[in-house]
């Protein structure tokens, strides 16, 4: 993949924070140090880091794409109530790899696990 100081900067971004982003949202924080920067740019620029790998790509209830730039093993609960995404961190979950494969007689080189349900703060609500 070719440099360039847009997806570095989105890419940057993209670490420097947790809170799982749309790409409404860093459209706008881009903005600022690229007043010249498209919509479609940054969806572009998104597309290609999820497809080699350098962020996750979480799809909520509400079928919005959001982002996360932490690709460590982790997995991920998005609310249906209010879309908000919070990582989740899980042990021992190698076992998982295990029983696919033993189950599948294949060889499984990564997952991904996203729980969906309602967040503490919208059960408070109802």
């Amino acid at each position: 993949m070719k440099y360039s100081k847009q997806r570095d900067a989105l890419l940057t971004l993209l670490k420097s924070t947790r809170s799982h982003p749309s790409a409404d949202w860093l459209y706008t924080e881009l903005k600022k140090e690229f007043p010249n920067i498209s919509l479609g740019t940054v969806y572009r620029n998104l597309a290609l880091l999820a497809d080699n790998g350098s962020i996750l790509k979480i799809a909520t209830s509400s079928q919005k794409e959001h982002f996360d730039g932490f690709t460590n093993p982790h997995y991920h609960f998005v609310c249906n109530a209010c879309d908000s995404i919070y990582d989740v961190e899980l042990n021992n979950t190698r076992f998982l790899d295990k029983s696919v494969e033993q189950e599948l007689s294949a060889e499984v080189d990564s997952h991904s696990l996203v729980f969906y349900g309602v967040c503490s703060k919208c059960k408070k609500r109802d």
